[in-house]
């Protein structure tokens, strides 16, 4: 059983590698609001990938070292901008990004 899910990982791994320019394209004004509201900061940078509805923003708070208010400030910018889900205790993107999304777009504090 674990060799299948271990499959089944690489699967949608290799998926999403080969999906992204068009995911990129489809989801471009969403990625652009995404990278505008984290600005220059790397911790909030940080913060995007854990944003997958599964933890709470004390969870995100203790994981990235923001503190509590610059957290609750982020998701409620997020909301603003249609990029989280509706469950702001939970924050949950509506995009995927790559792991190396942020990495492109220079230095960040």
């Amino acid at each position: 059983m674990d060799e299948q899910i271990e499959l089944l990982r690489e699967m949608r791994d290799l998926l999403r590698v080969m999906a992204e320019p068009a995911l990129a394209e489809r989801d471009k004004k969403l990625r652009a609001a995404l990278i505008e509201a984290v600005g220059n900061s790397k911790k909030r940078a940080q913060m995007v990938p854990l944003l997958d509805g599964s933890r709470t923003q004390s969870d995100l708070h203790k994981a990235t070292g923001l503190d509590p208010g610059n957290v609750s400030r982020f998701v409620r910018a997020l909301r603003e901008k249609h990029l989280i889900k509706d469950d702001e205790k939970h924050p949950e993107l509506v995009i995927s990004v790559p792991p190396n999304f942020f990495e492109r777009y220079g230095e960040m504090k």
